[in-house]
C-alpha cells in the first residue's frame, strides 16, 4: 500500500449508479486525492439484505453496476481494494441451492457449516451462551435440506449460510474468488468478518487461536497472486494489538470513539494513551459503512476474567448519549433496537453529525486521524461532510443506511464547495505529499491534558500538529523547501485557502 490517503465507497453511491460513474468522480472532482479506493461489495447482488455482504455470486460483478472490465479499467488509474467475504454466502447462491436440493449428494455438501460439525454430541447451555455474536440470538437457522430439517450456522442473518473452512469445498470456493480478483486488477484484499470463520467447541467461536492459522493460509494464497491483505476485526484493544503482530494490515477501530471522547470531554489523555501503543500497520478510520464502533474501546470478560477497556462502560455510555444529543437525536433512531440492525455494538450516524455539524471540530478530528500512526482511509460520506439520511433510514429501516447516502454527480460537486470539505481536501493533499509522514512518529509532552502535539520527522523534513481542546483550534507546521509553513484551523475554513504544494 502507498502511504497516502485512501477512499472507501460504494460503486453506486458516489457520483452515479455505476462503476463508470465512480471512475468519472475519481477522475474529475476527486482527481489526485486518493491512492487507493476500497469499493464496497460490488458483487451480485448489491441490493441484498446486507448491502452486498451477502453475495449470491461472489465472483460476478452486479450487472447493474458494470462488469469486471470496468474494475480493470479503474485499476489502471488507482489501486483497488475489494472484500473477500470469508464467513458466509447467500442461501440464494447456486451452491447452497444445490445443497438444499440434493443434501449430502451435492458436490457442495461439505461447504456449509452444520450445527453438528462443531457440536457432534450436542451443546450445553453454557457452550451456546459463550458463543460471541454480533446480534441477538443464537447463530443457527433451521433449514430444510432435501426434505429434512437441519440446523446450520448463520452468524449474521438467517439468509447467510456460514462456510465450513474445514472442508475442501469451502477452500476451493474462496481460492476461486481470489483468482478472479487477481485477474481483474484488485491490489488489496480485505478479509471481511474473518474473526468468525473458525468455530470451535468450548470457545467463543470468535478469534480463537486457530483463527490465525486460517488467516495465515488465506494470506499465503492471496499474496501468491501478488495482492496485499487487510484484516477486518472488531475486538478488545489488547486483541487488536496481538492480531496486528501476526498480519500485514489491520484497522484502527479504536481511533473514532477516542477522538470523539477527546472532543466531547476536552482531554487528550485517553487518546494519547492509545496512540502510544496502537498498531503501526493500521488503516485509520473515523467513519465507515458500519457506523461508529464502541466495542473496540470497551472492556471485555474472558473466562470470567474482566479486562478493562480504553474507556469505561460509563464513559462509553456518556459518549453514545452525547453523539445522540449532538445529532439532534437522529442517530438514536438508527442505533440498537431502534432499527433493523445487524449488530448492537455501534452508533449509526455520520461522523459529521456526531459532531453536531461543527466544521472546526470536524477538521480537527481529520487532522488527528491523518497524524495518527497508520494509513488514513476516508469514507465517502465523511469526505463530503455528509449529514444523516433520515429519509433513507425511514425507507429501509436499516440503521446503517443513515450513513449510506446516495450522492449524484451534481451533489458531489456541490459538496466539494462546503468549507469543511475544502479544508479536508487541503489536509488530504498535505498528508499525501509531505515526506515527513514517511519518517518517525512522536508525541512530545504537552503542558495540559487539553493539548496534544504530534510530530513526524524525516532527516530534513518535519510536520507537526498542535491541537488545543480548550479553544478548539489547531495548527499544522511543516517544512517546505527549507522554510517553515503554517496552516491553522481558521485558515482552512476561509474562502481563500492556502494551497498545499
Amino acid at each position: 500500500m502507498k502511504n497516502e490517503v485512501q477512499l472507501i465507497a460504494y460503486a453506486n453511491r458516489l457520483g452515479g449508479a455505476t462503476l463508470r460513474d465512480l471512475h468519472k468522480t475519481l477522475s474529475e472532482p476527486l482527481q489526485g486525492l486518493f491512492s487507493c479506493v476500497h469499493i464496497l461489495p460490488f458483487f451480485f447482488p448489491t441490493d441484498g439484505a446486507d448491502a452486498g455482504f451477502d453475495p449470491i455470486d461472489h465472483g460476478r460483478v452486479d450487472p447493474a453496476l458494470g462488469t469486471w472490465d470496468d474494475i480493470r479499467g479503474l485499476s489502471r488509474d488507482i489501486d483497488i481494494a475489494a472484500d473477500l467475504i470469508v464467513n458466509h454466502i447467500s442461501v440464494e447462491s447456486n451452491q447452497f441451492k444445490d445443497y438444499r436440493n440434493k443434501g449430502e449428494a451435492s458436490e457442495y455438501a461439505g461447504m456449509f457449516l452444520r450445527f453438528e460439525d462443531v457440536f457432534p454430541q450436542g451443546a450445553t447451555e453454557r457452550e451456546l451462551n459463550s458463543i460471541y455474536r454480533p446480534r441477538l440470538g443464537l447463530p443457527f437457522t433451521k433449514m430444510i435440506i432435501r426434505g429434512e430439517p437441519r440446523l446450520l450456522w448463520t452468524t449474521f442473518t438467517g439468509t447467510q449460510a456460514d462456510i465450513n473452512l474445514h472442508s475442501r469445498q469451502g477452500w476451493k470456493y474462496l481460492e476461486n474468488i481470489v483468482s478472479i480478483f487477481a485477474a481483474h486488477g484488485i491490489s488489496v484484499v480485505r478479509l471481511d468478518a474473518v474473526g468468525y470463520a473458525y468455530k470451535k467447541r468450548g470457545t467463543s467461536c470468535f478469534m480463537v487461536p486457530e483463527t490465525f492459522g486460517y488467516i495465515d493460509e488465506l494470506s499465503r494464497i492471496i499474496k501468491a497472486h501478488g495482492m496485499e491483505v487487510l484484516v477486518e476485526i472488531h475486538s478488545h484493544y489488547r486483541q487488536q494489538i496481538a492480531i496486528a503482530r501476526q498480519v500485514d494490515w489491520v484497522y484502527d477501530f479504536a481511533l473514532p470513539p477516542l477522538i470523539l471522547h477527546a472532543l466531547f470531554k476536552g482531554t487528550f489523555r485517553f487518546l494519547k494513551k492509545w496512540l502510544e501503543i496502537s498498531p503501526r500497520n493500521a488503516i485509520t478510520v473515523l467513519d465507515t459503512h458500519d457506523g461508529i464502533g464502541v466495542i473496540d474501546v470497551g472492556p471485555e470478560v474472558v473466562n470470567g476474567e474482566r479486562h478493562e477497556g480504553l474507556l469505561s462502560e460509563s464513559e462509553i455510555s456518556e459518549l453514545v448519549d452525547t453523539i445522540h444529543l449532538r445529532s439532534g437525536n437522529v442517530s438514536r433512531q438508527a442505533t440498537g433496537a431502534a432499527a433493523a440492525n445487524l449488530d448492537l455494538y455501534q452508533v449509526n450516524s455520520t461522523f459529521f453529525d456526531a459532531l453536531g455539524r461543527n466544521d472546526r471540530e470536524y477538521l480537527l478530528a481529520r487532522a488527528l486521524q491523518f497524524f495518527a500512526p497508520g494509513i488514513p482511509q476516508v469514507y465517502y460520506v465523511g469526505l463530503l461532510a455528509g449529514e444523516n439520511d433520515l429519509k433513507l433510514l425511514q425507507k429501509t429501516n436499516n440503521g446503517r443506511d443513515i450513513n449510506r447516502r446516495f450522492f449524484t454527480g451534481e451533489e458531489v460537486w456541490q459538496s466539494m464547495a462546503k468549507p469543511a470539505v475544502r479544508g479536508l481536501v487541503e489536509l488530504i493533499r498535505l498528508r499525501n505529499t509531505h515526506p515527513a509522514f514517511h519518517g518517525e512518529f512522536s508525541m512530545p509532552a504537552a503542558r495540559h491534558e487539553h493539548e496534544l502535539v504530534i510530530r513526524w520527522n524525516q532527516p530534513h523534513d518535519r510536520a507537526e500538529l498542535l491541537a488545543d481542546l480548550s479553544t478548539g483550534e489547531f495548527t499544522i507546521a511543516y517544512t517546505q523547501e527549507g522554510q517553515w509553513k503554517t496552516i491553522t484551523s481558521s485558515m482552512l475554513l476561509k474562502e481563500d485557502l492556502p494551497v498545499v504544494k
